[in-house]
């Protein structure tokens, strides 16, 4: 049958579920959407993972499904599939998608697998697909729901504590959020419920509470930003209080100088890690340099940067490598700062620090070409070089179906309307003939 000839062979068949089973994670939902295509051609697909608690849903298609997909939007249409045809067997329908109804075809899992697992794929057309490709579609779906388990369970440790992280800071916030919605709805569905209350009088008690609720919000948030954030005046002052125990049996003076925008605000782990920066430097310099006098200021930068200086007048020894103790250099860097050591031997020592009061911006992209798969600029590649649809499928050993989902991909990544417009983006950005992938 036509659906399933790219799947007829035995070793065809498994070939695919291997090029799936190899993909890593962030790659596996645009490569199985790749596999799969010549046997459901489809033009978007989505899938909520059974075991990624932080990121479970992901799409691979265009902007306008992955607005309209999210995890809630996905595990509804899981259930309307469980209810419509039952675990482990595929639902065949219409569901309204991104503005306007589409055909889908949904995948949950068999029973005792991938508990919570969904796989939507977005039909290109509204022909019923045969039983043959069903059944294949359902077992890749339960091997790849499967490998995913495995994956999850065997990960790193370092991998699962940062999942373990991400995980609970996402539910928090959604506990958080949900709670606090879920208050303020009841609140004001009470009112408009009540047989005691006219009309007027139910609309106006429940403005009333939406109002109220939405001030809380607004002080919730201005809340969490004076938790999140310390003025720059009382972080130094702080600052100072600690340094004057170190120093005060001893015969150093201390000079300070306060940033001068005092007023200022100051992210809460950048100013903790200013703090211990100072600190570290002036210990290493009592321990080292033996000074006479230390200096101790901070001050903003133009280009958003805090910077620390630590200045003392004693022997110009100090290594470059100093603020290594305690992890202080670490925990510079990993807010994307720097530490620079300078010693001139007789003649003192001084230590900076410049920690970006912001977290640095995405890095913007290269290129025109920059977000599309490795096997999308292969087919740009051969587009650019004015190749039909068959000839690019020959070339890089695909069916031509598979040609046309990536060419409405890539069509829609680089914002154009036809061929010819996708060739001359390529061959603005290098292509073809600058492409050396292996096929």
């Amino acid at each position: 049958m036509d659906e399933t000839a790219p799947w007829a062979r035995p070793q065809d068949a498994l070939a695919r579920v291997v090029e799936v089973l190899r993909e890593p994670r962030p790659g596996l939902p645009a490569r199985l959407s790749e596999v799969l295509e010549p046997l459901v051609p489809h033009v978007a697909a989505a899938q909520l993972s059974g075991v990624c608690a932080y990121s479970p849903a992901h799409t691979v298609g265009p902007a306008e499904f992955a607005d309209a997909f999210g995890s809630l939007v996905i595990s509804r249409l899981g259930e309307r599939a469980l209810t419509a045809a039952g675990p482990g067997r595929p639902w065949q329908g219409i569901a309204e998608l991104a503005g306007q109804e589409r055909p889908l075809v949904v995948v949950t899992t068999t029973p005792g697998a991938g508990k919570g697992a969904v796989l939507v794929l977005v039909r290109s057309d509204a022909e019923p697909l045969a039983a043959d490709a069903l059944e294949i579609l359902q077992q890749l779906w339960d091997l790849v729901v499967a490998h995913s388990e495995h994956r999850a369970t065997d990960a790193a440790p370092a991998q699962t504590a940062v999942s373990r992280v991400s995980a609970n800071a996402r539910a928090w916030a959604i506990a958080k959020s949900a709670g606090a919605h879920s208050a303020a709805l009841t609140a004001i569905l009470a009112p408009l419920r009540s047989a005691d209350l006219d009309d007027a009088t139910a609309r106006r008690a429940a403005t009333e509470l939406a109002v109220t609720a939405l001030l809380d919000v607004r002080r919730s948030a201005d809340l969490d930003r004076t938790l999140s954030e310390e003025p720059a005046d009382a972080a130094f002052a702080r600052l100072v209080r600690e340094l004057r125990p170190l120093l005060r049996h001893t015969r150093i003076r201390l000079d300070v100088a306060p940033p001068a925008d005092a007023a200022r605000s100051v992210p809460a782990d950048l100013a903790h890690t200013a703090r211990d920066a100072v600190r570290a430097a002036v210990l290493v310099m009592l321990d080292q340099e033996k000074p006479g006098r230390l200096h101790v200021g901070w001050q903003f930068l133009p280009d958003a940067v805090l910077r620390a200086v630590v200045r003392g007048d004693g022997l110009g020894v100090l290594a470059a490598d100093a603020l290594g103790v305690h992890r202080t250099a670490e925990r510079i860097a990993a807010l994307g700062g720097r530490s620079t050591v300078e010693a001139v031997p007789g003649w003192g020592a001084t230590v900076t620090v410049d920690l970006p009061l912001a977290l640095p911006e995405p890095a913007a992209a290269g290129g025109p070409l920059d977000g599309l798969q490795a096997r999308e600029l292969e087919v740009l590649d051969e587009l650019a070089r004015g190749r039909r649809n068959r000839d690019i499928a020959a070339a890089l050993h695909i069916s031509e179906s598979t040609v046309k989902f990536h060419v409405a991909n890539i069509l829609a990544k680089l914002g154009v309307a036809s061929r010819g417009e996708a060739a001359a983006v390529a061959h603005r950005a290098g292509l073809p003939g600058g492409l050396h992938l292996a096929s």
